[in-house]
């Protein structure tokens, strides 16, 4: 759950920076949901920041679960 940390924001920019593509939007219920592909050392150095997230925020849990490719072209933040 995040509530005004700019989470969304922060991890478009870390997407950018690690060089992966895919999208992050927050949910209903206040999780965020992010989907992610890239290379393997890429998208594993994503995965680690989205442990901790920007400096003041606090990650309780990260689900990982793998699917199928869809061939992102870029990283976009969703409303």
């Amino acid at each position: 759950r995040v509530h005004n940390v700019g989470f969304r924001y922060h991890t478009h920019n870390k997407a950018i920076e690690c060089d992966v593509f895919g999208f992050v939007a927050n949910r209903p219920n206040g999780d965020v949901y992010i989907e992610v592909e890239g290379s393997d050392k890429n998208v594993d150095e994503f995965i680690k920041w989205c442990y901790k997230g920007p400096d003041w925020a606090k990650v309780l849990d990260v689900i990982i679960i793998e699917q199928p490719l869809c061939d992102f072209e870029a990283f976009k933040i969703r409303r």
